[in-house]
C-alpha cells in the first residue's frame, strides 16, 4: 500500500486525506493544533459560494483599496509598513489583472464542481454541519455597484452558474427579514451555507474510520524529499520524531510557503486576514429577526450565514498585515454595527469575535498539483474560497497523485 503524508488538517487537508484514503492510500496527517480545523477553517463566513467566484484582480479593486487606506473601518485595509513579501505579492497581484476574465470563469467552474462533491461526502458519511440550501442573495445599494455586478455576472454565467438579477421587492420576498433601501440584487439559488468547522471535524472522523492517522500537536521542523521518499521531522513537546512516506501533499495554509521553500518550490502565498462574529440568537425574537437566506452586502463587503436556529455568522473585511492574528476591536465593530443597522431586532448581547488568515496567491487561484520533485504535491492557497473549492481541489490533487502524471505543477486548475 502506498503511503502519503499530508501537512495540515484544515478543510483542504482533511478533504484531501479523505480522497486519498478512498483511493486506497495509507494516509498520515500532521497538524500543529490539537484538533482539526482550528485555524482558518474554524469560523469563516460559512458560504459555499460559486456566486463569489469573481477574482479580486481588477483595476476597480486597486482604486477602492487606495481610497480605503486611511479608513480603519474599511472593507480592505493595507498596512503600508515596509515588507518585501507584501509588496512583491502586491506587484504580482497587479500583474494578474490581465487574467481576471479567465480566472473568474475557471474559479466558477471549480466551485460548481465542488458543491457536488461536498454534498455527496456529507450524505455518504452522515455529517451534520448546519447546511442551508436556500441560495445566496447579493445586495447592492446603488446603480454603479449593480452595473459592475452585472458585468461580472456574465463571466459567472459563462462558467455555468445560474445567477439572476432581482428587484428590491423580489429580494424581500426571498428574505423577508432584509431591511433597508437597496437598488437591486442578484440571487444564486444553487449556493448554500454551512459550518466549516463542524463539517471538517465530521469528515476527519470519517477519515479515521477509513484508517487515516492524525498526528496533532506536531510542529513540522523539517521536510526533505528524494526520488524515492519524503522524510518529515516534527516536534511534540520536547520529543523529536520523524516519519518517512512515499509522497506528500502540502495543505498547510499560510505555512505552505515556508514548507515549499524547504522543498525547492516557490509558493507566493500571503496571509490575508478576515474577521467574523457569531451572534448567539438566545431569544425567539432574535431568531425570527435574523435572516435565513445567506447575504452578501457589496458595499460593506460583508457576508452572512444562518447556522441553525441559534447562531448567525457575519464575516467580512480583508486585511494585509502580515502573519498577524490579533482580533482588533476596530475591525470587529463594523460587523456588529452592520447587524444592528440592518437587523435591529437581533439581540447582540452575546457575540463571539474571530479572525483567521486566508492563504492567498497573487492570482487568487489555488496551487493544485505537483511540485518540482515528483513525489511532492500541493493543495493550498485557496484564499477566501477554501470552503467553497476544497471538495473539488481534493479530488484534483488525489487524481494527480494517483495517475502520477509527469507534467509540471499547474497553478491554474483546468476542469
Amino acid at each position: 500500500m502506498s503511503t502519503i503524508t499530508i501537512i495540515g488538517s484544515g478543510i483542504t487537508g482533511v478533504t484531501t486525506a479523505y480522497a486519498l484514503a478512498a483511493r486506497g492510500y495509507s494516509v498520515t496527517v500532521f497538524d500543529r493544533q490539537r484538533y482539526p480545523a482550528m485555524d482558518t477553517s474554524f469560523a469563516n463566513g460559512g458560504q459555499l459560494s460559486a456566486s463569489n467566484a469573481e477574482v479580486w484582480n481588477s483595476a476597480a479593486t486597486i482604486i477602492k483599496g487606495l481610497r480605503w487606506m486611511l479608513r480603519k473601518d474599511a472593507p480592505l485595509l493595507l498596512n503600508p509598513s515596509p515588507s518585501l513579501h507584501k509588496y512583491t505579492w502586491l506587484a504580482e497581484f497587479v500583474g494578474q489583472i490581465r487574467h481576471y476574465r479567465r480566472n473568474t470563469i475557471e474559479t466558477t467552474k471549480m466551485a460548481i464542481a465542488a458543491r457536488h462533491h461536498l454534498f455527496e461526502l456529507a450524505d455518504r458519511e452522515g455529517i451534520a454541519f448546519d447546511l442551508e440550501r436556500r441560495g445566496i442573495l447579493h445586495v447592492y445599494s446603488n446603480k454603479t455597484d449593480f452595473d459592475a455586478a452585472s458585468r461580472a455576472n456574465e463571466l459567472l454565467r459563462m462558467g455555468g452558474l445560474d445567477r439572476r438579477p432581482v428587484t428590491p421587492s423580489e429580494m424581500r420576498s426571498i428574505e423577508p427579514a432584509l431591511q433597508g433601501e437597496h437598488f437591486g440584487g442578484f440571487f444564486t439559488p444553487s449556493d448554500a451555507t454551512g459550518d466549516i468547522h463542524k463539517f471538517t471535524r465530521g469528515l476527519a472522523a470519517a477519515c479515521e474510520r477509513k484508517g487515516v492517522r492524525f498526528i496533532f500537536g506536531a510542529e513540522v521542523s523539517d521536510i526533505q524529499a528524494d526520488s524515492e521518499s519524503v522524510l518529515v521531522r516534527w516536534e511534540e513537546g520536547l520529543s523529536k520524531n520523524e516519519l518517512r512516506a512515499q509522497k506528500a501533499v502540502i495543505c498547510a495554509g499560510i505555512g505552505s510557503r515556508w514548507i515549499a521553500s524547504m522543498l525547492g518550490d516557490r509558493l507566493n502565498i500571503y496571509p490575508v486576514k478576515g474577521y467574523s462574529i457569531t451572534v448567539n440568537l438566545t431569544d425567539e425574537a432574535s431568531q425570527k429577526a435574523a435572516p435565513h437566506v445567506s447575504l452578501l452586502d457589496e458595499a460593506a463587503k460583508i457576508v452572512t450565514s444562518r447556522l441553525g436556529q441559534e447562531r448567525f455568522r457575519v464575516a467580512g473585511t480583508a486585511e494585509l498585515n502580515g502573519e498577524n492574528r490579533d482580533i482588533r476591536a476596530d475591525r470587529i465593530r463594523p460587523l456588529l454595527q452592520w447587524v444592528e443597522r440592518l437587523f435591529p431586532g437581533v439581540c447582540t448581547a452575546q457575540v463571539v469575535p474571530w479572525a483567521g488568515l486566508r492563504p492567498m496567491t497573487p492570482s487568487m487561484m489555488p496551487r493544485v498539483g505537483r511540485g518540482k520533485r515528483p513525489n511532492i504535491f500541493y493543495n493550498t492557497g485557496h484564499g477566501h474560497l477554501g470552503w467553497t473549492l476544497s471538495a473539488a481541489t481534493a479530488e484534483m490533487v488525489a487524481d494527480a497523485v494517483t495517475t502520477d502524471a509527469r507534467a509540471a505543477h499547474r497553478e491554474l486548475p483546468v476542469l
